[in-house]
């Protein structure tokens, strides 16, 4: 699939990361599978995903366009760090290859436009730039990235940390790129969603608040306490 064809698939609707790491019940393909098709049957128009075998396992289980990533470290760099991890989650299946494009040191220190040039020409897959400034967006999209998130806003330290999405940012993006930018980072709420398109965002990415029950249960849980 190529950009153009995954632009149209997603204009204007709502893309589900499925992702649950190692520490959470739900850590699994086989399960992060039925996630995705449950997030199809509701209406999802694409799926967000974290590693070889949920890509895979997604894949198998959805006829929807996959974005993937894969997440290596705790820190720092971890999502998609280096060409080898993003060759790994293309041979998986992945349509798209979301990477941090943010201007943190890399671990194999490649880069990010030298790495996106790389997966475009090696891979031939389109390259999806999570960032947290508006800087950061336009050099991922100067590199040739197909589409930016303000994914990582809030977790640099060139960006304010906050408790819901950072609409500032989102909207200075969609102002000064020509690529599209989907929405993406602590939207907890359908009228979040609502309000990220109204400010131009292509498409809205929602992950915690749908996919991982933990968080979901822990949210209502600190509303609770002290009434």
């Amino acid at each position: 699939m190529n950009a153009d064809s995954f632009l149209a698939a997603v204009k204007g609707k709502l893309i589900v990361s499925c992702q649950a790491l190692e520490d959470e019940p739900l850590h699994g393909a086989e399960v992060m599978a039925k996630m995705a098709l449950a997030a199809k049957i509701g209406g999802a128009a694409a799926i967000r995903a974290n590693g070889p075998a949920d890509v895979r396992a997604i894949k198998q289980m959805v006829d929807l366009p996959v974005i993937g990533l894969y997440k290596q470290g705790d820190s720092g760099v971890y999502i998609t760090p280096t060409f080898a991890a993003a060759a790994e989650i293309a041979e998986a299946g992945a349509d798209i290859i979301a990477l941090d494009c943010t201007e943190r040191p890399r671990p194999d220190g490649l880069p990010v436009c030298e790495l996106i040039d790389r997966i475009h020409r090696e891979l031939k897959r389109p390259t999806f730039a999570d960032v947290s400034t508006l800087n950061e967006a336009q050099a991922a999209a100067a590199a040739g990235a197909a589409m930016t998130a303000p994914t990582l806003s809030g977790y640099t330290e060139d960006s304010p940390a906050q408790e819901g999405p950072d609409f500032e940012l989102l909207a200075r993006m969609v102002e000064a790129l020509e690529a599209p930018v989907i929405a993406e980072g602590r939207i907890h709420s359908p009228a979040q969603a609502r309000r990220a398109l109204e400010l131009g965002a292509w498409a809205v990415v929602v992950g915690s608040a749908i996919t991982r029950p933990r968080t979901i249960t822990a949210r209502f849980v600190e509303a609770l306490i002290d009434v």
